[in-house]
C-alpha cells in the first residue's frame, strides 16, 4: 500500500509525504493497469480490483476524482515490450505532454518488464518532475537515492519475467522428453477420454488420409496428389478444435499448403517430434512475436521419439517422401516440367559438373540444352551446348532398350494397378454412400422422436431430412454415373490391349497418348543423371548415363555442329577432297565419292553436295579440276587486303556470311577483275581483324524461316 499522505504535518504520514508538492497536484494522476493475459483477466479478476482501487488512493494523496485518469487499454498485454501496447504509450505521451504529475501503479512489474522500456520511463518523468508510485512508496526520479532503488526494481523485475519463462520452458522441455507435452493434432488422429493419441475412429477419415499417401508413392508430387484428390471428389477429414461443434467431423476441400503439413508431419509416420518449428527473434515483428517461426531440419529438432503413436506409414517411407519433396525443388533438378525435353533437370556438363537447362525456341518446337551458368553467375563463357534432339533420342532408344525384357511384367503390373485403384474408387464411395444413409436415417429418427403437435420443431427436422435424402440420391446418382464409365474390374478386351500396348513398348512411348511428362516420368524413373561432354568443341560428344541402382553406361553422341572446322575429322576430310579433285573429278563426282566413303557434313543433312565441295575447295584456293599449285594472282593487291574465302577461313566463318557484311556496309572492300571475273578485296589490318572476330563472336538471335522445314541444326546469325 501507498504509505505516503498529503500533509506533511499530520502525524503518521511517513517520510515521503514532502515529495508530493502542489505543482504535482496541479496535474492528474496517471494510474496504469494491466494484467499479461486474458486467462489473468478472467480468473485472477481481485489484482485487477486492487489497481482499479488506485483511484482511492489518489485522492487520499490530494487529488480530486475528475483528476484521475485510468489507462487500462493494455489488459491481457504482456509487458515485456512496449509494442503492441497502446496503453504504455499512452501513459508516455501524456508524462511527456506535462499533463501527468504522478504515475501509480499496483508493483513496478505492472508498468514494464523489459528494462529499455522501464529506462525510458524514467527518463521521461525525470525530465517533467513527474512521480511514480506503487504498493511501497513513492519516488522521485530526479533523486538519486530514488532513481537507483527504481533502477534495481526494474531490473528485478525483468529478471523475474526471464526467471517465470526459464522455468517454464524447462518443464515444457522436460514433458516433451517423456512424449507427453501436447500439442494440436494433425487430420486422421484424436485423443480419447484418457488424452491418449489413436487414429481417428471413422473408418473414411482413416481411408483419405491413406489414400493421400498411396497416391503421393505413386504421383510422387504434390500436384499429382491434388490432383487426384479433386479428379475423383475426393475430401480431406478435419476435427472442429473449438465453438459448440467442437470434435465434429467436418469434410472440406484438398489444397495444396493442407497435402504439404501433411506429408511433412512425421505424426503420420508414429514419430513424436518437438522443436520442428522454433522462433528465430530475429525475424519476430514488433507486437507479433509468431511471424518469427521458422523450419528446422529434422537433425536440429529438439525430440524424435520414433515409434510413439499410432502410424499410418513407415518411418522410411516418411523419410522417402521427405527426400522426394526436396528433389522436387527447382534448386535439386525438380519433378516433371513442360516442354518436349526428356533431360529437364537430369543432363549435367561434363566440364563443370552443373546441371544443363532446356533452351526452346521456334514457338517450343527447337530444342537445345546449354551450360550457361558461368556465363548467368559471372559473366564468362558458356561451357557447352547441345542440340537437343540427338541426345533425347539416344535416351529414349537406351530406355526402351531396358524396359524391352520386361513388357510382361509390365502388362502384368500395370493391370494389377488398374484393379487396385479402380478397387480403392469403389470402396470410398461405398464409403461415402454409406454416410449419406446414416445421416438420412439419423435425420428420420429425429423427425420421427418429435411430438405431432410441435410443428416449429417438426419442419425444421422435415427439411433436415429433405436435404439429407437429396444428398443420398445426389451421391448414388455419381456413383452410378462412374460406374458406367470405369467397371470394377478390367473387361477382357482391355487386358488384351494391355498386353499388346506393353509388347510393343516403342510404339507405346510414339503413341499420341503419352505425353511428355509421361515420358519424363519415365526416365526420371530408371536414369539418375546423364553426364554429356564435347571433346573439344567438335562433334563427338562423351555421354555417361548414370542408370537406378548403380549401373552406368558409356557411350559416343554425333551432335549436329554450325561449321565444318569443328569437325574431328575435318583435316582428313579435306586432303582426300583435293585428292579427288587433283584426279580430275568435278565437284558432283568428288561430293558422290565422300558420300559413298561415309563422310558427313557438319550439320544434320545426310551428305554433300556438289557447291558444298565447291565452297570446300574455294576455301583452300583451289576450283574443281584444278590444281592448287598455280593459283590465279591477284592484281594491285594490297598489304591488307585479303578475298574473301581467305578472310573467312582467318575468321573461322562461313565466306557467305562475310560477302553479307560487304552488302551491309560491315567491312571496307573493293571489287577487282580477276581471271575475268569481277570479285572483292576486303581491307583487314590486325586491329580491323580483332574487331571482325569480336564481331564474328558475339552472341546473335537465332531466327527461324517460317517457310523452312524444322531441324535441329543451328541456323544462322541474324
Amino acid at each position: 500500500m501507498i504509505t505516503d499522505h498529503p500533509v506533511s504535518s499530520s502525524p503518521g504520514l511517513g517520510p515521503f509525504a514532502g515529495k508530493i508538492q502542489p505543482t504535482h497536484r496541479k496535474r492528474m494522476v496517471a494510474i496504469y493497469i494491466r494484467q499479461s493475459t486474458l486467462q489473468q483477466v478472467e480468473r485472477h479478476q481481485e489484482s485487477t480490483r486492487l489497481q482499479y482501487a488506485l483511484a482511492d488512493r489518489a485522492v487520499e494523496l490530494g487529488w480530486a476524482p475528475d483528476q484521475v485518469l485510468m489507462i487500462d487499454e493494455d489488459l491481457g498485454r504482456s509487458g515485456a515490450h512496449a509494442e503492441g501496447r497502446p496503453g504504455f504509450q499512452r501513459l508516455m505521451t501524456e508524462v511527456g505532454l506535462d499533463h501527468v504529475g504522478i504515475v501509480l501503479g499496483i508493483e513496478v512489474s505492472r508498468l514494464a518488464r523489459s528494462s529499455r522500456d522501464w529506462y525510458q520511463l524514467l527518463e521521461v518523468c525525470a525530465l517533467f518532475s513527474t512521480l511514480i508510485g506503487d504498493a511501497d512508496g513513492l519516488y522521485d526520479p530526479q533523486t538519486y537515492n530514488d532513481r537507483l532503488l527504481l533502477g534495481l526494481k526494474g531490473t528485478m523485475s525483468e529478471a523475474e519475467l526471464h526467471i517465470l519463462k526459464q522455468r517454464m520452458s524447462e518443464g515444457r522441455k522436460a514433458k516433451a522428453r517423456r512424449g507427453e507435452l501436447k500439442f494440436a493434432l494433425p487430420m486422421g488422429y484424436m485423443r480419447d477420454l484418457g488424452g491418449t493419441v489413436i487414429k481417428d475412429p471413422d473408418a473414411q477419415a482413416q481411408a483419405a488420409i491413406a489414400t493421400v499417401f498411396e497416391q503421393f508413392a505413386r504421383c510422387r508430387t504434390i500436384n499429382g496428389v491434388l490432383q487426384y484428390l479433386v479428379t475423383h471428389q475426393l475430401a480431406l477429414p478435419y476435427r472442429i478444435r473449438t465453438g459448440p461443434q467442437t470434435g465434429q467431423l467436418q469434410w472440406r476441400r484438398p489444397n495444396r499448403v493442407t497435402l504439404s503439413n501433411l506429408l511433412h508431419n512425421p505424426t503420420y509416420a508414429g514419430a513424436y517430434a518437438y522443436g520442428r518449428h522454433p522462433t528465430d527473434p530475429r525475424r519476430c515483428q514488433p507486437g507479433r512475436p509468431g511471424t518469427g517461426r521458422t523450419v528446422a531440419a529434422m537433425e536440429d529438432w529438439k525430440v524424435l521419439i520414433k515409434d510413439h503413436l499410432p502410424a499410418y506409414i513407415s518411418w522410411s517411407q516418411y523419410e522417402a517422401n521427405i527426400a522426394q519433396m526436396a528433389a522436387n525443388t527447382a534448386q535439386a533438378g525438380g519433378w516433371v516440367r513442360h516442354g518436349v525435353s526428356l533431360l529437364s533437370g537430369r543432363l549435367i556438363c561434363g566440364h563443370c559438373g552443373l546441371s544443363m537447362a532446356p533452351q526452346y525456341s521456334n514457338g517450343g518446337t527447337r530444342l537445345r540444352y546449354s551450360c550457361c551458368r558461368e556465363a548467368t553467375d559471372y559473366a564468362g563463357p558458356s561451357c557447352q551446348t547441345l542440340a537437343g534432339k540427338p541426345i533425347d533420342a539416344l535416351i529414349a532408344r537406351l530406355v526402351l532398350e531396358a524396359l524391352e525384357p520386361a513388357a510382361l511384367e509390365i502388362s502384368m503390373q500395370v493391370a494389377a494397378d488398374l484393379e487396385g485403384e479402380r478397387a480403392r474408387h469403389h470402396a470410398d464411395w461405398n464409403r461415402r454412400l454409406e454416410r449419406a444413409r446414416y445421416e438420412v436415417e439419423r435425420a428420420e429418427r429425429q423427425y420421427q422422436a418429435v411430438e405431432p403437435e410441435h410443428r416449429l420443431v417438426a419442419r425444421t427436422l422435415e427439411k433436415q431430412w429433405e436435404a439429407a435424402l437429396t444428398t443420398e440420391a445426389q451421391i448414388k446418382a455419381d456413383y452410378e454415373r462412374m460406374r458406367a464409365s470405369e467397371p470394377a474390374t478390367l473387361s477382357a478386351a482391355e487386358r488384351d490391349r494391355i498386353r499388346q500396348l506393353a509388347a510393343d513398348i516403342p510404339a507405346l512411348w510414339r503413341a499420341s497418348t503419352t505425353t511428355n511428362a509421361d515420358r519424363q516420368s519415365i526416365v526420371r524413373a530408371l536414369i539418375e543423371r546423364v553426364i554429356a561432354t564435347v571433346i573439344d568443341d567438335s562433334e563427338r560428344v562423351t555421354v555417361e548415363i548414370h542408370w537406378v541402382g548403380g549401373h552406368r553406361t558409356h557411350t559416343l553422341l554425333v551432335r549436329p555442329v554450325a561449321r565444318l572446322e569443328q569437325l574431328s575429322y575435318y583435316p582428313q576430310l579435306v586432303a582426300r577432297m583435293l585428292e579427288l579433285n587433283q584426279a580430275g573429278h568435278r565437284c558432283r563426282q568428288i561430293a558422290e565419292q565422300l558420300n559413298a566413303e561415309g563422310w558427313r557434313p557438319a550439320k544434320r543433312r545426310e551428305t554433300f553436295n556438289g557447291p558444298m565441295v565447291a565452297n570446300l575447295l574455294i576455301r583452300e584456293g583451289v576450283r574443281a579440276g584444278h590444281s592448287p599449285a598455280k593459283p590465279t594472282p591477284w592484281p594491285e593487291r594490297g598489304a591488307d587486303e585479303w578475298p574473301i574465302t581467305e578472310l573467312a577461313f582467318i575468321l573461322e566463318m562461313p565466306p557467305v556470311t562475310l560477302f553479307s557484311w560487304i552488302r551491309k556496309g560491315w567491312v571496307q572492300a573493293r571489287q577487282v577483275i580477276r581471271a575475268g571475273r569481277h570479285q572483292w578485296l576486303i581491307w583487314a589490318n590486325e586491329p580491323e581483324i580483332e574487331r571482325l572476330r569480336a564481331l564474328r563472336n558475339a552472341p546473335h538471335e537465332w531466327i527461324k524461316d517460317p517457310e523452312s522445314p524444322s531441324d535441329e541444326s543451328n541456323g544462322g546469325p541474324t
